[in-house]
């Protein structure tokens, strides 16, 4: 009897709409890759704002229930297909995946494992995957950061904010970021120089660089995009990335995304020097996947080497075994917490 024969997966299924308490433990059989593919024993895996949005039915693009969630993981390839490398298994891999990384085994498009570098452990190479990817593209490819500019950051101390950050100041940005007070001492460890979001943050950030900003990163939402461009200076770019403010609004889940593009589209018609963005990194996947595959591969492989490197450290909030999920998902709503949450095998 093999070994895939007596192993069983985990798997942590969403049902529907249910508080995080909703969720369910499955055991299941272990898939067996198919060309392409390969299998991934889960070692890490982060709990991100996308799961708060699916579990109450909000996520853009999720899919239809019951589901296995799951944004992102970091494992060691446990099988490949017939059509395969060999030596791949037993490696350390990063993949980004949307859905179905929480469990234990996950099948995977063996052209989207990228290598996690030699003595990085897998909790510290978890807190960047998505939010690496994500806090990478938006600095150098959607904003084109320089060093000696300064850039605004909402939800500084957050999973992606804490990573963006590092990332600005190694390339030389001065940061400025929003948080709660709370997490102000841990920003100021970092080179941040922190604002209290629920006071005006626009008259901070003006008494701090009159001129404005040369970059906003804005995870709130339509209603806060409008202060942020108009907290740019010429040839600043603006870049949103979601609509973290209406996690718990109901009805259309698509509105949020599309007012954003809505306000992007027109901004951008302006001749005023000024640009903005909705960032989403999926975007090109449909239609270049190649491409798109080859520059996840590129990022990611920058922000991890500049983890194993001691450049950037992880900002690992909690972690919890991988049963426990249901309780990990209540910490990341709470607010309370800074850095990313990780479910482990």
């Amino acid at each position: 009897m093999t070994k895939a024969m007596i192993e069983q997966r985990t798997e942590i299924v969403l049902p529907g709409v249910v508080a995080p308490e909703g969720l369910q433990v499955h055991k299941t059989t272990i898939p067996t890759p198919g060309a392409g593919q390969a299998v991934v024993r889960m070692e890490a895996t982060g709990v991100s704002f996308a799961e708060q949005q699916m579990r109450r039915g909000r996520y853009y693009d999720q899919p239809p229930f019951p589901f296995v969630p799951g944004y992102d993981m970091v494992g060691v390839v446990h099988s490949v297909g017939d059509d395969g490398d060999p030596a791949l298994v037993g490696q350390r891999v990063a993949v980004l995946t949307k859905v179905g990384a929480w469990a234990s085994h996950v099948l995977v498009e063996a052209a989207d494992m990228v290598p996690v570098p030699t003595g990085l452990r897998p909790v510290e190479a978890a807190t960047v995957v998505i939010n690496g990817i994500t806090a990478w593209q938006m600095l150098h490819r959607k904003a084109r950061i320089r060093a000696g500019q300064t850039i605004l950051v909402h939800g500084a101390n957050g999973g992606v904010g804490s990573t963006l950050v590092q990332l600005a100041r190694l390339a030389g940005v001065r940061v400025i970021g929003t948080a709660s007070p709370r997490h102000h001492q841990s920003l100021r460890a970092l080179g941040v120089t922190p604002i209290d979001y629920r006071t005006d943050v626009a008259a901070a950030v003006r008494q701090l660089v009159p001129g404005g900003v040369d970059a906003v990163f804005d995870h709130l939402g339509a209603d806060s995009v409008p202060h942020s461009w108009r907290l740019l200076a010429r040839g600043g770019t603006l870049v949103a990335y979601g609509s973290a403010a209406t996690r718990d609004d109901e009805g259309s889940k698509q509105l949020p995304v599309l007012k954003i593009l809505g306000r992007v589209w027109a901004w951008n018609a302006l001749p005023n020097g000024r640009r903005a963005y909705f960032y989403n990194v999926w975007a090109g996947r449909g239609l270049a996947k190649r491409r798109f595959q080859d520059r996840l591969r590129h990022d990611l492989t920058q922000v991890l080497n500049a983890m194993a490197e001691l450049r950037i450290t992880a900002q690992v909030a909690a972690t919890f075994p991988l049963p426990q999920a249901a309780e990990a998902l209540r910490l990341a709503e709470s607010g309370t917490v800074a850095g990313k949450i990780i479910l482990t095998a």
